[in-house]
């Protein structure tokens, strides 16, 4: 396997078809199915399935690209550290954000990139942090904003803030009259998380159990505008960071109250692989992360308590 296999291999895949992987590599569709078959050949295994949708992996497919993105990426990285040195950062940095973040900082950031580091080509990810977590074991990714405990995430951390949560409720459900409710209070109210595998039901649950409570979960989504719809629905109420509802809120379709005696606090860190060596446009980014989080906070657009 030489490199240039492993790239277009990774492109590909990424990519679901030869003609757009065509398109970002600037390479004939022909040189790159030559590519993949003498890949193939080589592993003695087929990689995709072709279809009239596009390439898809097969199964072997699948371990290989599990295998070996973290190593195109790192060479990318070292390409373009090199490229960089005489000048301004560059290259791809894929940058994961939880959606509660996301929803806050994405655009200002995607912008300031742009303004500040036109050689960095910014690839933003939205999903929970399990996801994210995964991608950046598998050296998918960069970087992500998502939230702690940080222990044995096996990752390389830095402490980014902590983020209070508040009661979330449809038009008319009297949390914003309210101002303020207990947790036990809100614990026995039919609500609406995400599955088991995110960290706010991980949250909410021992808070619940804390106080011995049986949560009473009416719908789960692990979809953020999912969730917001369903509480705009009165589905359930919802556990989020004000922030995240801020728009909705000035709208009047969704109304908060504040969680009395200090209530959850969420912490956010900045993670990356253990064994990813970095670059000067991650680095970049990263700045410009904590810079624009400081900004949404002096702002009043982000009720942080930064680290």
């Amino acid at each position: 396997m030489d490199f240039r296999q492993l790239k277009t291999f990774s492109c590909v895949a990424e990519l679901g078809s030869l003609s757009k992987a065509s398109d970002t590599l600037r390479i004939a569709q022909p040189a790159l199915s030559r590519q993949i078959k003498l890949l193939e050949h080589e592993l003695r295994a087929e990689l995709f399935t072709r279809n009239g949708r596009g390439m898809v992996l097969t199964e072997a497919g699948r371990l290989l690209l599990a295998r070996t993105a973290g190593i195109v990426r790192q060479i990318d990285q070292i390409r373009d550290d090199i490229q960089s040195q005489a000048g301004a950062p560059s290259g791809r940095v894929v940058l994961g954000l939880v959606p509660t973040v996301s929803c806050v900082l994405s655009a200002r950031l995607a912008r300031r990139t742009v303004e500040r580091y036109p050689g960095i080509s910014l690839c933003i990810v939205e999903s929970y942090s399990g996801h994210l977590i995964e991608w950046l074991h598998r050296g998918e990714m960069d970087l992500a904003v998502i939230y702690g405990p940080s222990a044995d995430l096996h990752l390389s951390v830095q402490n980014l803030g902590r983020d209070a949560v508040v009661a979330v409720g449809p038009r008319g459900s009297g949390l914003s009259r309210k101002k303020q409710v207990d947790m036990d209070w809100l614990l026995r109210q039919k609500l609406v998380l995400p599955s088991h595998s995110h960290g706010l039901r991980t949250l909410i649950e021992h808070a619940a159990a804390k106080k011995k409570l049986k949560l009473d979960i009416q719908v789960e989504a692990d979809s953020f505008r999912v969730l917001t719809s369903l509480v705009e629905e009165g589905l359930g109420l919802a556990l989020l960071p004000p922030s995240s509802v801020r728009d909705e809120v000035a709208g009047g379709k969704l109304e908060t109250a504040a969680i009395a005696k200090l209530g959850p606090m969420r912490e956010l860190i900045i993670a990356s692989p253990i064994d990813h060596p970095g670059s000067a446009a991650i680095a970049a980014v990263t700045a410009l992360l904590r810079s624009e989080t400081e900004a949404c906070r002096d702002e009043g657009l982000w009720d942080i308590k930064l680290a």
